[in-house]
């Protein structure tokens, strides 16, 4: 039976009142996080996460209704949609977005298992997981991490662009290149960055869906300095953009191609990395063959 079929069968019914109920609670809560939140350049992949996680819903949906693969959890849902409750109503009576949108991701799950059970819930695991990256950081975690982040890739960038000729100087995270200074903001090198990159990776872990757990763990780790990595070069690039170009051309690149070549970068050297473990697995195997 085809997904259309599945969500326009009989007992799809509860399934389309909840999703009622969904839109009813949170749509309030989407339209505040993109008119604050995602509308700033730090978070603007809000929208982009919230088409992702929809996207693998619907992958994974035909195992998510599977009504012969168990029975409801009745005990499990309500808890879970309880506390869902709770979350939300603390969250949008002291407009707190975290505490909003951490509640979807105890609600959706306490739904499943109501209508369901455990084993269909195991199912959407993953598209419930990567609602995690919707979830606005705390502001005292993002400046806790973000400043040494912008020190660190400030210090790389200005380090391998002197090595190669370029007059570049460092003063904390200002750049002086030339005639021109870049300030490293948060959006270039910053904790949401970071965050945005690891969602990526996990998601390309997801489609590829690799049998070894040690390679899929392996990558997930790696994902961290690839991050790291990729804002180097958009850095890198950024200082070169304005020293040939001029200081206009630098700020034009930063709005209008910085994002897309950060995360070009990051997933090349993931692609990379990828097959790199690949042919490190594949040479035991290649061993005992000729042995």
């Amino acid at each position: 039976m085809s997904v259309v079929e599945r969500l326009s069968a009989p007992r799809t019914i509860p399934w389309w009142i909840c999703v009622l109920g969904i839109l009813a609670l949170y749509v309030p809560t989407i339209w505040d996080l993109a008119s604050n939140i995602w509308s700033t350049e730090e978070q603007s992949q809000g929208p982009i996460v919230l088409a992702i996680c929809a996207w693998l819903v619907w992958r994974a949906w035909g195992r998510i209704d599977d009504t012969e693969a168990g029975s409801p959890r009745p005990a499990l849902g309500w808890v879970l949609v309880a506390i869902a409750l709770l979350l939300y109503v603390l969250g949008r009576s002291q407009r707190i977005l975290s505490a909003q949108t951490l509640s979807v991701i105890f609600l959706l799950p306490g739904l499943v298992a109501l209508l369901r059970g455990s084993r269909q819930l195991r199912a959407a695991a993953f598209p419930l997981f990567f609602m995690i990256f919707l979830i606005p950081l705390p502001a005292t975690m993002v400046d806790a991490v973000t400043q040494p982040l912008k020190l660190a890739v400030s210090s790389v960038a200005t380090s391998v662009l002197f090595a190669v000729g370029y007059p570049i100087a460092r003063t904390g995270v200002i750049l002086q290149i030339g005639q021109y200074q870049l300030l490293v903001a948060d959006a270039c090198a910053g904790l949401h960055t970071l965050f945005s990159l690891e969602a990526m990776g996990l998601l390309y872990l997801n489609v590829v869906r690799h049998t070894s757990l040690l390679r899929n763990v392996a990558l997930a780790i790696l994902i961290v300095p690839i991050s790291f990595a990729a804002n180097v070069i958009r850095v890198m690039v950024l200082a070169l953009i304005t020293y040939h170009f001029g200081d206009e051309a630098g700020q034009g690149f930063l709005h209008g191609f910085a994002g897309m070549v950060l995360f070009m970068t990051a997933l090349m050297f993931i692609i990379a990395t990828d097959s790199g473990l690949r042919w490190l697995a594949a040479k035991p195997d290649a061993r005992l063959r000729n042995a």
